[in-house]
């Protein structure tokens, strides 16, 4: 990966590379889930190389609870998530900054007092950076938790069927081995339509 000086944002130095491809995923099930993903993704539109901008179908699926994050009722809202894949000349710890600068914009807290798995108005995850096997003490790539959870795999199947990933291998061989817990896919409208198990 070739590195070069791309400039300051507040006062952080940024560093470019050659364009590459990455996987984010994205998710909300606080304040109009749906409108936080398209605010998000208008910002991403604005860090992608040109037109290289894709993203999935949004899908709604259960949140990942943990106990202390249960709401009363012992459930959360249910999460809007999605995929997108761009070109992108910022190197790996650059973009996680930008992705998590765009979360605290949308009102995401993140702090001490913050239980994980909690509700939260934007989740920007990079699930993949190029070919990258990344493992530093504020970021992993790919994502740990991509094979596990069927809000990531099934949207990354929609925009790519081939793709493989890095020490998982084909994602199509991680869809059929992950039950789709009952998540639903969104129409245009934010009305539920079925969605298809690609097994």
């Amino acid at each position: 990966m070739s590195l070069r000086k791309a400039g300051q944002i507040g006062g952080v130095e940024l560093m470019a590379v050659q364009g590459v491809e990455v996987w984010v995923g994205l998710g909300s099930n606080l304040d109009d889930p749906g409108r936080q993903l398209e605010l998000a993704l208008a910002v991403l539109q604005q860090l992608a190389l040109g037109d290289s901008l894709q993203c999935s179908s949004f899908y709604l699926s259960k949140a990942l609870l943990a106990d202390s994050a249960n709401e009363e009722n012992g459930q959360q809202p249910d999460y809007v998530n999605a995929v997108a894949k761009f070109q992108i000349s910022l190197a790996p710890h650059d973009l996680l900054q930008q992705l998590q600068a765009i979360e605290t914009l949308q009102g995401r807290v993140r702090d001490e007092t913050t239980v994980r798995w909690s509700p939260r108005t934007l989740d920007l995850d990079i699930l993949l950076y190029a070919d990258e096997q990344i493992d530093t003490a504020t970021l992993t790539v790919p994502h740990p938790g991509i094979r596990l959870r069927e809000f990531v795999l099934y949207p990354m199947y929609e925009l790519s069927q081939s793709l493989v990933i890095p020490q998982l291998g084909e994602l199509s061989r991680l869809v059929m081995r992950c039950p789709m817990r009952g998540m639903r896919l969104l129409n245009d409208d934010g009305r539920e339509s079925d969605v298809e198990n690609a097994s």
